[in-house]
C-alpha cells in the first residue's frame, strides 16, 4: 500500500493468495516499465530527499516526519523513461514513529 501511495504510476495489483508448506503468500503484479536510459542514483537521491527522505546509507532512505524507510533503490529497481523516475520492487519498512 505505501508504494501504491508514493508511486501510483507503478502501482502494484493484488492478483490472490498462494499457500504453500502452510505459508500464505500474496500474489502481486505491477505494470511493465520500460526504460530508455539507465537510471543516475544521484536523480533518485535528489527526489526523495527533496521530499523529505534522508539518505541513510547506499541506496537506503529514511522519512523521520513519516516514520517510514525505504530501501533497495538500486539502479534496476527504480527505472528511467523520458526522465521520469519509476520505482519498481520497492522495500517499505514502518518505524514506531510512523504511529504517532
Amino acid at each position: 500500500m505505501l508504494n501504491n501511495y508514493f508511486f501510483p504510476d507503478t502501482a502494484y495489483q493484488l492478483i490472490g493468495f498462494y499457500e504453500q508448506a502452510d505459508i500464505l503468500f500474496a500474489v502481486v503484479e505491477q505494470k511493465f516499465v520500460e526504460s530508455d536510459c539507465d537510471t543516475e542514483l544521484e536523480n533518485v537521491k535528489h527526489f526523495l530527499t527533496s521530499n523529505g527522505f534522508t539518505n541513510t546509507r547506499n541506496n537506503d532512505y529514511f522519512n523521520p516526519e513519516l516514520g517510514i524507510i525505504l530501501e533497495d533503490l538500486h539502479d534496476e529497481n527504480v527505472l528511467t523513461f523520458r526522465r521520469g523516475l519509476f520505482f519498481i520492487d520497492t522495500v517499505f519498512y514502518i518505524t514506531e514513529q510512523f504511529y504517532t
